[in-house]
């Protein structure tokens, strides 16, 4: 595949940094019970807005670009920064973090599959690698925090929004769609799947210990005599 055909503008990636630095420090200034100071609010905020990145690129054997690069760690620094002094005006409003969480979501996992596309690695590895960049930030956020890794637990569906949404960029890219337009179904997809399952409890089922099953003993028939 042609690498040029797959590339992504600066500013999106600025972008979606942006909102990861938004989201994640809005998320960190909620959690008031952990006192989190200043300093904590931006490693958090940096985390989600940064963590997907770095995570495809080391997976993608590139250089990750959030070092290379000033204007990610700018950006995402300011966007956190932003988040935690919103947070009292929003702190009503958790819609919007899971809003912001699902379409940042999506942008990262656009971003991710494109760029693993664009190196010629086939469907199936850019669908992990677009997965990976899309939740890769919130597992860095979980982990800081000593939270349940959020793709894990019951009732998110982050997985599923990510790689749902990943696999119609894969599958409209194959298929000639110009990759803008690919990357926006997915940013939707994504997005429309996260905040369907947050609205509607979509969950998979839990998993239970199997236990075997007892064989039933027959009971000896008394008869009228006894």
């Amino acid at each position: 595949m042609s690498s040029t055909t797959f590339q992504v503008a600066l500013w999106i990636e600025l972008f979606a940094a942006g909102l990861g630095g938004l989201q994640g420090a809005l998320f960190a200034a909620g959690e008031k019970h952990r006192r989190i100071d200043l300093l904590g609010v931006i490693v958090i905020g940096l985390a989600v807005s940064l963590g997907g990145s770095l995570l495809r690129d080391i997976m993608l054997n590139q250089p990750p670009v959030v070092i290379w690069k000033n204007w990610y760690l700018l950006v995402a620094g300011t966007s956190a920064v932003l988040g935690m002094m919103l947070q009292p005006v929003l702190a009503r409003a958790d819609w919007l973090i899971t809003v912001l969480d699902a379409v940042v979501m999506g942008l990262f996992g656009a971003i991710a599959a494109s760029k693993a596309l664009s190196l010629g690695v086939g469907e199936a590895g850019a669908l992990v690698v677009g997965v990976i960049g899309a939740i890769g930030g919130g597992m860095l956020r979980d982990i800081i925090l000593s939270l349940p890794i959020s793709f894990l637990q019951v009732g998110t569906f982050y997985a599923v929004a990510a790689g749902t949404g990943t696999g119609s960029l894969i599958l409209l890219t194959a298929l000639g769609t110009p990759t803008p337009i690919a990357g926006l179904v997915c940013v939707a997809v994504t997005t429309f799947v996260r905040l369907a399952a947050v609205r509607f409890g979509w969950t998979f089922p839990e998993q239970r210990a199997v236990r075997p099953r007892r064989p039933k003993i027959p009971q000896p028939v008394k008869t009228p005599a006894e």
